[in-house]
């Protein structure tokens, strides 16, 4: 049997280059021996020579390198015996790397993890202690660990790129590392060093002290992720079974120290105030107008140009409700003075409502657009911003008390009655409205205009004229005189 030895540093790389000859050589597993470290004792019929050369290129799945490259520092002896009787296997058959049920992968796999749970254990519980002058160029520093495998050599590259404007070292019983000058270069084990004392330390346990949680303390789940062995090299250790051992009354008097409830009285006093945030304006009716110029209550103010208050009689039988001010209403601060204002002129003409007859208003009393150019292009208000809205709408409504109101489209739907939804099923339907005023569902003039067929657009109208001739009745709205529903 041909004992092969792998040096203690750069023993990863040594092995994959000698493997790779062995297996182009075509050596079984059962001829090899692998030893790591100084050299072994040959046995009766062991012989050492030099690995050779690789006549040909082996290709093996690259997750089988990836492998191999951290089960080379776990602290087995048999890990290089073990890593080339599989990739012997894995020559001829390369879908062994995804075979779950294979034995010997299922044992590489967990050196693999148990390698690189002992890098994540270095990097978190490693503590330097200054050894150099606090005035030198560069600082320098060292530690002394204990790794359970042989992590030093690839978790070092972490620390210099973490530390690279000191120099340092990381002393362990088998490999070394040292960073001087910006280069990281790799020395044999050596014993524990007697570091000098360092001041930080102090500092380090008394921000342990006061971030230790003991309302939170689980001894199993701290020594899981921060096991005991480690503790004789870590500072903060030394607090540990104290804090572990007043945990109980600190948090006693963690709990008898917390702020008591608010009395009961303070739900009441919030319930009011919310209260009185959603009632509606509630001054003078002639400064109705005025107070509405200066809302900010949603951040539709910003652009447009003008609050678009209500219009028409204090005690209106009939209020027609609308989405919200159109271009040329945001210009003029009149409601319904544009196209779909003109087109509601006509239609309820035609069923017997004057205008002048009825309050005329909008959910929304500013102009929600967006610009396109030189235009502003309408754009629908969402439902946050109808709710805000509402406070106005219900204010209008306390004033002017009407028997009936009309609502047209869903915006207007959504703020009287709570629902847009479903609106031509429910159009020509009278609803209870949040006041208790009886709600009309139609169409918005807006939406007859949006229609480019034309029958299509006519039997709108025709839908619109009817329900506005039912509002006139169901408000007791008598006929203008030399006027007639059509």
């Amino acid at each position: 049997m041909q004992v092969v030895s792998l040096p203690s540093i750069g023993t990863a790389a040594a092995w994959r280059e000698a493997a790779r000859g062995y297996l182009s050589a075509g050596v079984p597993p059962e001829d090899l021996r692998w030893h790591c470290g100084p050299q072994a004792e040959a046995g009766l019929f062991d012989t050492a020579a030099a690995p050779p050369a690789p006549a040909r290129l082996v290709a093996v799945p690259r997750s089988f390198v990836s492998l191999a490259e951290s089960v080379a520092w776990h602290s087995d002896p048999a890990r290089f015996d073990r890593l080339y009787a599989f990739l012997w296997r894995l020559k001829d058959a390369p879908q062994l790397m995804s075979d779950r049920g294979d034995a010997q992968l299922a044992h590489l796999r967990r050196m693999e993890k148990a390698v690189h749970r002992c890098q994540h254990k270095m990097k978190a519980f490693v503590r330097f202690r200054e050894t150099g002058s606090p005035e030198a160029a560069r600082r320098s520093f060292a530690a002394w660990f204990e790794p359970e495998h042989r992590t030093v050599e690839p978790t070092a590259p972490f620390f210099a790129r973490r530390f690279g404007d000191m120099d340092w070292r990381i002393l362990t019983p088998d490999v070394c590392a040292v960073f001087e000058g910006g280069v990281l270069r790799f020395e044999p084990g050596a014993p524990k060093p007697g570091l000098p004392e360092d001041a930080s330390e102090g500092l380090w346990l008394t921000y342990f002290r006061n971030i230790f949680n003991p309302a939170r303390l689980k001894v199993k789940a701290m020594q899981s992720e921060m096991p005991k062995k480690y503790w004789r090299n870590m500072p903060e250790a030394a607090a540990i079974p104290e804090l572990i051992a007043t945990a109980p009354a600190r948090a006693r008097a963690m709990a008898e120290a917390a702020p008591t409830l608010p009395p009961a009285r303070t739900a009441r006093v919030q319930a009011a105030a919310e209260q009185a945030a959603a009632e509606h304006w509630a001054g003078p009716q002639d400064g109705l107008a005025a107070a509405l110029a200066g809302c900010t209550r949603c951040p539709l103010h910003c652009a447009a140009t003008q609050a678009v208050p209500g219009e028409g009689p204090q005690d209106a039988a009939l209020m027609l409700v609308g989405e919200q001010p159109g271009d040329r209403e945001d210009l003029t601060g009149r409601p319904f003075v544009g196209p779909a204002g003109q087109l509601l002129d006509t239609v309820a003409a035609e069923a017997g409502v004057a205008r002048e007859a009825v309050y005329l208003t909008n959910a929304v009393k500013h102009f929600k657009f967006r610009p396109q150019g030189r235009r502003r292009l309408h754009q629908r208000p969402d439902a946050g911003e109808v709710q805000r809205c509402q406070w106005w709408l219900d204010a209008e409504v306390a004033l002017v008390r009407p028997r009936l109101i009309v609502a047209m489209g869903a915006t207007a739907a959504l703020a009287l009655t709570g629902s847009g939804g479903s609106l031509m099923a429910r159009r020509g339907m009278v609803e209870s409205g949040r006041q208790g005023v009886p709600v009309l569902l139609t169409l918005h003039p807006a939406h007859i205009l949006r229609t480019p067929d034309p029958k299509a657009q006519a039997s709108l109208r025709g839908l619109l004229r009817g329900d506005l001739a039912a509002a006139r009745e169901r408000a007791g709205l008598g006929i203008p005189s030399g006027q007639g529903a059509a």
